[in-house]
């Protein structure tokens, strides 16, 4: 084989190793911006269902089909400052939430939340920078009702009110880091 051979040679493996490259990064910039995405939890708000520091994979492609429902776990921009947060969907646009003795009402029935391990739910509106909520609330068409599963320790729609679901980022699918929190959601 002639020398300029194997140079023409060595720029087309090159030039195949740049074409894979591009093709494989623009798959994946599609995947995380219409399919899914990774998500690490910044606060202990989710504490035990999620706790702070776990990764998660979070689904976009429900989202174009339907709104979230009650149960989810969804990342949301947060209606303060932009920041993703990720709470479970309490109550839907037409529902009524209210807070009594510690406990969450949802069109006047009270809900079961084993996942919030006994922790009361109790109004945010007192704190300073609250959307100051008054109970029982009606919660808006196209809009969502969030709260953390560590009711004691999460600022969600008690403290900020309802989040739109046009600002609902993904339904959160499973944790895959790290190792021993490995579950699905």
């Amino acid at each position: 084989m002639a020398e300029h051979e194997r140079r023409e040679e060595g720029r087309g493996g090159w030039a195949w190793f740049a074409v894979c490259l591009v093709v494989a990064l623009a798959a994946g910039l599609l995947i995380k911006t219409f399919v899914a995405t990774p998500y690490v939890v910044p606060t202990g708000s989710m504490r035990d269902t999620i706790m702070e520091g776990d990764t998660l994979l979070g689904e976009r492609v429900s989202l174009y089909f339907g709104d979230p429902e009650p149960g989810d776990i969804v990342t949301f921009d947060s209606p303060l400052d932009g920041e993703t947060l990720i709470k479970r969907v309490i109550a839907v646009g037409g529902q009524e939430v209210d807070l009594v003795d510690g406990s969450v009402y949802v069109d006047s029935e009270r809900l079961d939340e084993p996942y919030t391990e006994g922790r009361p739910s109790y109004s945010l509106s007192d704190l300073a920078g609250s959307a100051g909520i008054e109970y029982p609330y009606v919660v808006p068409e196209g809009h969502v009702w969030v709260m953390g599963d560590n009711r004691t320790d999460s600022k969600d729609s008690r403290y900020f009110g309802a989040v739109s679901v046009d600002d609902v980022t993904s339904r959160a699918l499973f944790i895959y880091w790290p190792l021993d929190h490995i579950g699905a959601l």
